[in-house]
């Protein structure tokens, strides 16, 4: 009986969750922005949207003119505390290329915790480790711990592969595990 209960109460704390954003059709996407090349005169152009199933669209063209070449989306929320987890899973279905998934500690925060992921054409979750984001600023990685904060307000993808390109990331959740 005792084993039971420990087994349950480890099943319990392995389980947790927080939610950073639920997609669907009535969520409220007032606090993405697109953040494109064009802050430092390029020309890459994304937009975000929702699509008639509640599913939050970032697309657009990567352009390499005038030293240009990204574009992103982010999300800033009021402070969620993530001592109690390890990972953020991401449901996604995307276009084959690659992407980054970005966390701020604190929003005003100049730099970002960065890790890079391939998309598939196919709905996939995948599990990102905290610990393993790396901080980076400008596309250069800072001499600073890997992701060691006890939260986050702001998470973001980004889409910079070096190269002129239509993107499409469809994205159904964000969830702290």
């Amino acid at each position: 009986m005792a084993q039971n209960i420990i087994l349950f109460i480890l099943l319990l704390t392995t389980m947790q969750t927080a939610t950073i954003f639920q997609f669907n059709k009535k969520a409220d996407i007032s606090n993405w922005s697109v953040v494109d090349d064009v802050v430092m005169g390029g020309r890459s152009s994304g937009n975000f949207y929702l699509n008639n199933e509640g599913i939050g669209i970032f697309e657009g063209r990567v352009s390499l003119e005038n030293n240009g070449g990204f574009s992103s989306v982010r999300y800033s929320f009021d402070e969620i505390n993530t001592k109690k987890y390890s990972k953020i899973v991401i449901k996604i279905k995307g276009d084959g290329k690659s992407y980054q998934f970005r966390v701020k500690n604190k929003s005003a925060d100049y730099y970002s915790y960065i890790t890079s992921f391939k998309s598939s054409e196919d709905w996939e979750t995948i599990e990102l480790q905290l610990s393993d984001m790396v901080p980076a600023f400008r596309g250069r990685d800072l001499d600073m711990p890997n992701y060691d904060k006890e939260s986050i307000e702001e998470v973001a993808f980004l889409i910079g592969n070096k190269k002129a390109e239509t993107f499409k990331l469809e994205i159904e959740s964000i969830v702290l595990k």
